[in-house]
């Protein structure tokens, strides 16, 4: 019998993603379709373009392999879709008629449609690029194209990712195939039981985008984050919060959304107090309220969670799990003691989870062996330092470095002051800069923050900027420290140790940490450390490798243009250093 391998594709109109899986669950490649194009979240462009499918298939697939494609929404989904195409549901006409007030889901009714037809054109066209790429370069057509449930994607990832050996479940984003919000048992066999599907248009993923456009962002761009950065400078306004109060109540425990009536006059309401400076600047006050119901909302999912899967061990998934400053909060505020959050909850994770599905269906319905434990998140495309050759010759800020010296070398430049940006190995995969792909700085300068804003990233001066810390001294640095592998949570720093990086402590006393152990990253680990030798700080300010508006960076080349256009000092690429002054770099 031919091996198999398994080609999961994320196909939602957003965020589509590639993931390679072998037989056993072994994760040999999982990458964000944005980072190949460099077009940020890469919206309704195709996961599986044929010629990288089989550039990724040479290096990660044996040639004989009989190849599964797996994609993240169900048979019964794709085909209710199919149907309603064919009657002419998603032309565009039928678009046009749709009204631009809000409905129920707190989304506009013509933007609601389109994005459901982009749906629709994704599953249409799931997998072609794998057979083209199957049929020119490797002269067969043996492959198979399998579906599985959005949700299940999202909690398969999650699940078997995680390190319970059994877990309660909770899925919370903007959109799945009955409703935004599904909860799972993850049982001690390894399999994974549906115990609720929540149903309806509405959703706690498609309130915050609400309030992200109002706080004068664009939630289309995803940039939700720049709520959870700002809401740490607003107040709690008692009119906008009793006005966003209206969007939702509690019955028998869970969750309702209000009519689409209410949501047109709140949000109405909304836009007539937004202050004339939130399109320049942002709504604080809005953004602070707006997170503090999205932690109302997601409390009431949470407790339902409890009740219906009771365990002290959480699994949590979905767009809405890449809310940090919540997350932080779980463990302290409801009945689960122990918390996971995979690297890439949204849904680019669903093409390691619809992966997984595929390898479990043939090995019974069973967790695939290898999908156990701690998942790395360095996944993606390794760096080629090619360009650094020709280099050589003529660019006397070039230094080719053994990796001691490397390691030596850039702590040094760190704890002077440089901007340095760190790219090694492989890429991660998830939306986080974890080392590989990192921007890094000394965090004890108070205005290293505003430096970097101002100078590399080119974006707005409240957002904040992560710590890496190394894992052993996390709990002298941090109150109730939980281990933060993937900068998956936000939580509160030991106030005697505020001075001492504010950098990187948030208006509100919190950092988004990352927390760094030897057998996850050693070679940023090694930085780490050698940055506590000469400074007495276990920590980095860590932030992706990109300027503001772009995705994180895929190759060498990319890295070389950030370090002649925005104000890095240094740039690290495997062994290749660049500096902008020769003199930096000791002899």
């Amino acid at each position: 019998m031919p091996r198999r391998a398994y080609i999961g594709l994320a196909t939602t109109f957003h965020d589509p993603a590639l993931a390679i899986v072998g037989e056993d669950g072994e994760i040999r490649f999982a990458e964000a379709t944005e980072r190949f194009l460099q077009y940020k979240r890469a919206p309704n462009c195709e996961p599986d373009p044929a010629e990288r499918v089989a550039a990724l298939l040479d290096r990660h697939v044996e040639r004989d392999a009989e190849i599964v494609v797996a994609t993240s929404w169900s048979a019964p989904f794709a085909e209710g879709l199919a149907r309603r195409a064919a009657r002419g549901g998603f032309a565009l006409e039928a678009i046009a008629r749709r009204g631009l007030g809000l409905n129920r889901s707190l989304v506009p009714e013509i933007a609601e449609l389109g994005l459901i037809a982009a749906l629709h054109d994704q599953q249409a066209r799931a997998g072609r690029g794998v057979l083209l790429a199957l049929a020119r370069h490797r002269g067969h057509a043996r492959v198979s194209l399998r579906r599985y449930d959005h949700h299940l994607c999202h909690a398969a990832f999650a699940c078997w990712g995680s390190p319970f050996a059994e877990a309660a479940s909770l899925v919370v984003d903007g959109m799945g195939e009955t409703g935004a919000a599904a909860i799972h048992r993850y049982r001690d066999d390894g399999r994974i039981e549906t115990l609720r599907r929540h149903a309806g248009r509405e959703s706690v993923g498609f309130f915050f985008g609400l309030v992200t456009d109002l706080c004068g962002f664009d939630q289309v761009k995803g940039e939700e984050w720049k709520v959870m950065g700002l809401a740490p400078y607003g107040r709690r306004d008692p009119e906008l919060l009793a006005l966003l109060r209206r969007l939702y109540a509690v019955r028998d425990g869970e969750l309702v959304f209000a009519d689409a009536a209410t949501a047109r006059e709140v949000a109405a309401a909304l836009a007539a107090r937004r202050p004339p400076e939130a399109a320049e600047q942002g709504w604080a006050d809005l953004a602070r309220c707006g997170q503090d119901v999205f932690e109302e909302m997601m409390a009431v999912l949470l407790a339902e969670t409890a009740a219906k899967a009771p365990s002290e061990n959480l699994v949590l998934s979905g767009g809405c799990a890449l809310n940090s400053s919540f997350n932080g909060k779980i463990v302290g505020r409801t009945p689960f003691r122990r918390l996971y959050v995979p690297s890439a909850p949204a849904d680019d994770g669903n093409a390691i989870g619809a992966a997984w599905l595929a390898a479990s269906e043939d090995l019974g319905g069973a967790r695939p062996p290898a999908a156990r434990g701690f998942v790395s998140p360095y996944l993606g495309s390794s760096l080629r330092t090619d360009a650094f050759g020709p280099m050589a010759a003529w660019e006397p800020r070039l230094r080719r470095l053994p990796e001691d010296r490397l390691i030596a070398e850039t702590a040094r430049l760190l704890a002077e002051g440089r901007l340095v940006g760190w790219a090694q190995g492989r890429a991660e995969f998830g939306p986080r800069a974890l080392g590989n792909r990192s921007i890094l700085a000394d965090p004890r300068p108070a205005g290293m923050k505003d430096l970097i804003n101002a100078k590399v990233k080119f974006r707005e001066a409240f957002r904040p900027f992560a710590p890496a810390i190394l894992a052993e001294h996390g709990p002298d640095w941090f109150e109730d420290y939980q281990e933060s592998p993937y900068m998956e949570r936000t939580l509160r720093w030991r106030p005697e140790k505020r001075a001492l990086v504010p950098a990187v402590v948030h208006a509100d006393g919190t950092g988004r940490l990352q927390s760094v152990r030897r057998e996850w990253n050693p070679r940023f680990h090694a930085l780490l450390s050698a940055f506590h030798r000469l400074t007495g700080v276990p920590v980095l300010l860590n932030t992706s490798f990109n300027v503001m508006g772009k995705p994180i960076l895929h190759g060498a080349e990319d890295a070389i243009l950030m370090f002649h256009t925005t104000g890095l000092d240094v740039v690290v690429v495997e062994d290749a250093m660049l500096v902008k002054d020769p003199a930096w770099v000791r002899e």
